[in-house]
């Protein structure tokens, strides 16, 4: 039964007078001056035709809906790029704890000491785990941390009066939001083309790099779930010709403790909060995504910047080439307070196993569903893998869609799909480091089963 059918059962069982509630009389007075209040034509003539129900028919609809929906607490949720990993509860009431959650953003400073250390200590671990000097906590999601990047690039070359430079590259394999901010930012973008083994065409990318080139924005590992082997190659590159790399730092995930952006070359990256660290989920946020840069960028992080000054802690707003605000206060306080506690939580050793995990589960399920479908892209992978369902079009006429609509008749909740676009029928898993080997193997055989059942059945 979807949405609409359980709506059209509360009409159904609609019976005249039924009540869920009983409103008290009405106090207003209904003289001219209410009716100039209230102009007539906004008025209705009658009540909108709505269910009279009971309480507990009400109360049961509601309920009953709230069993059909999917979230990481109930479900196994396998979407590629969006690393949908279980959150501990335990940060959840950390950053519930009153003297957190009652702070006000204009209070003095000097009563929010506390709150601004965590703050200070949320940028020196983002520093460390990334190899970058410079962090900002101000940008709201993942997006909004690589526009942030993207403008202090553009400002950084704008006091360099290289205003030549207007161009962005970025692999064909690329997250949409990336060419969607070298927009917004005012750059074009180029694309690069992407090999037959997944990674990044160097004769291409060195074909279009030029005097021209800003920044080339690059995931690493890639949303193929590769990992650029000729990453340190394509860094020289750009800084030969005075450009920027700039890391999506979506998939960070796979390499925490194990390998640093700026150890590779990398000048500027985003962390998305919830995916690398913790947080809640969808529903558009809430989010952080701090961005993370070398010193001769950190004049132009957005201001203000949490500095300390002996035994105390300050907002710093005197930064004269701060490319200025993208979030209100100090950015999504929140969500930063919860990944500072799992950072905390699990120390350098526990981070590096929350990689190591991930990538054995997506390796593990990358072969378990290699049984019976095609993956396009040699192995290893790293936290996440693309198969295709093409052969389904091609045998049975089954489409990835119809494939992940059949999912759902499992009690699984579909991975990515169609992306990235540089696959045909593209079927995107990331099974996270929180999954057990036995949900893993439970949705391998689910997706197995319906690899071989017969669609007009």
């Amino acid at each position: 039964m979807n949405n609409q059918q359980s709506t059209n059962l509360l009409f159904e069982i609609s019976h005249a007078g039924r009540r869920t509630h009983r409103l008290p009389k009405c106090d207003v007075h209904t003289d001219t001056a209410m009716s100039s209040l209230l102009p007539q034509d906004y008025l209705t003539a009658a009540p909108p035709p709505l269910p009279e129900l009971s309480e507990v028919d009400l109360i049961r609809h509601f309920n009953n809906l709230s069993t059909r929906n999917m979230c990481i607490d109930t479900h196994f949720y396998p979407l590629g790029s969006c690393t949908m990993k279980y959150n501990p509860k335990r940060h959840e009431r950390l950053a519930g704890i009153p003297g957190f959650a009652n702070l006000h953003p204009l209070q003095h400073e000097d009563t929010i000491q506390g709150m601004l250390e965590l703050l200070y200590g949320m940028q020196e671990y983002l520093s460390e785990i990334s190899g970058l000097p410079a962090v900002s906590l101000q940008p709201a999601a993942g997006a909004q941390g690589e526009l942030t990047a993207l403008f202090v690039a553009a400002a950084y070359f704008r006091d360099r009066g290289e205003t030549l430079r207007r161009k962005v590259l970025a692999p064909d394999s690329a997250h949409g939001t990336n060419p969607a901010s070298a927009a917004l930012a005012g750059f074009d973008t180029v694309t690069i083309k992407s090999g037959a083994n997944g990674l990044v065409d160097l004769e291409d990318l060195k074909s279009k790099v030029g005097p021209d080139t800003a920044a080339f924005m690059i995931t690493q590992p890639n949303t193929l779930g590769l990992f650029e082997k000729q990453i340190a190659t394509i860094t020289e590159l750009l800084h030969s010709h005075g450009a920027l790399v700039y890391l999506d730092g979506a998939n960070m995930n796979a390499i925490l403790g194990i390998t640093r952006p700026g150890d590779f070359g990398a000048d500027m990256q985003h962390y998305n909060v919830h995916k690398t660290f913790t947080g809640p989920h969808g529903g558009g946020g809430p989010g952080s995504g701090p961005i993370a840069v070398r010193d001769f960028l950190a004049p132009y992080l957005p201001s203000p910047m949490v500095v300390k000054e002996g035994n105390r802690y300050r907002l710093d707003n005197d930064r004269p080439q701060s490319i200025g605000r993208v979030r209100s206060f100090f950015g999504n306080v929140g969500i930063l307070l919860r990944g500072y506690c799992y950072i905390r939580t699990l120390g350098p050793d526990g981070l590096k196993a929350v990689s190591e995990h991930a990538v054995l589960n997506a390796n593990y399920l990358r072969a378990r569903i290699g049984e019976g479908y095609e993956i396009p892209h040699p192995g290893p992978c790293m936290h996440e893998f693309v198969a295709s369902a093409r052969m389904l079009l091609r045998e049975k006429k089954v489409k990835a869609l119809d494939l992940c609509k059949r999912l759902l008749d499992y009690g699984y909740h579909p991975p990515t799909m169609y992306f990235p676009l540089v696959v045909s029928e593209a079927l995107m898993m990331e099974p996270t480091e929180t999954e057990s080997k036995e949900t893993l193997d439970a949705f391998a055989d689910a997706m197995l089963a319906i690899r071989n059942e017969d669609p007009e059945v």
